[in-house]
């Protein structure tokens, strides 16, 4: 971890955010976060890691979450992609995530595949409770106006570099500034000059250079809607 931290602030990243899935992986991330001043954290529990949640599981989110390094929720909600876990037990999962949320104002960390629809539904259902809401990953290229419509913040990553992503480019260059993000998606989905390599938050430079070609800005424009968006967001 001291390696892959050392290098994102040689590439001039200042704040990272480590995505806590599993119970495991987010006292990893807050190990990390207590070590590297740069490391933040959100913590819950992936949609594949949902089956037969405890309420006890949900308890330990919350008891992490009150750490102070823990500015966010997630990433939660649905995948039925591949359903690892069935679509009930997701959906319970990730109204309960979305309750911690709400009780800590916390903003929420979304994952969804193949289910946007009970993703949206959701959400809709918790609407007008203040928390922002962060499209992690964001592949939602159908759904791109009921976004900005929301107020969900969009969130891309490397893939936005890939050949064939002309869809998500479309995507991208509709969203308005004050809801836009930029990630990693760590360690998969680098880059296009830096595929097939694991992915690190050093990469993040090439997503957020190419996402200010494609929308008419220069880097310095586009980091400067970044940073202000994520400094609200995470409290940096």
């Amino acid at each position: 971890m001291a390696d892959i931290v050392g290098r994102a602030r040689e590439a001039g990243i200042t704040r990272m955010l480590a995505i806590g899935m599993t119970p495991e992986s987010c006292r990893h991330a807050l190990a990390a976060a207590d070590e590297h001043e740069e490391v933040y954290v959100s913590v819950g529990r992936h949609p594949h890691e949902s089956k037969d949640l405890e309420p006890e599981a949900i308890d330990e989110i919350e008891e992490l979450a009150r750490h102070p390094k823990v500015r966010a929720i997630g990433e939660t909600g649905l995948d039925y992609k591949r359903e690892y876990s069935p679509p009930q037990d997701q959906q319970l999962a990730f109204e309960l995530q979305i309750e911690v949320a709400l009780r800590l104002h916390l903003p929420l960390v979304v994952h969804t595949r193949e289910a946007e629809r009970d993703t949206f539904t959701i959400l809709d259902r918790y609407s007008g409770h203040g928390i922002p809401i962060i499209m992690h990953c964001f592949s939602l290229t159908d759904w791109v106006y009921e976004c900005i419509d929301r107020g969900f913040y969009c969130s891309f990553a490397g893939n936005l570099t890939y050949p064939q992503a002309d869809e998500l480019r479309e995507a991208a260059k509709l969203i308005p500034d004050e809801l836009l993000l930029v990630e990693t998606d760590a360690p998969f989905l680098a880059p296009q000059e830096h595929r097939g390599k694991d992915n690190e938050p050093a990469f993040v430079r090439s997503t957020a250079a190419y996402l200010a070609e494609l929308r008419g800005q220069t880097y310095e424009q586009l980091e400067k809607v970044i940073q202000s968006n994520a400094d609200w967001m995470f409290r940096w």
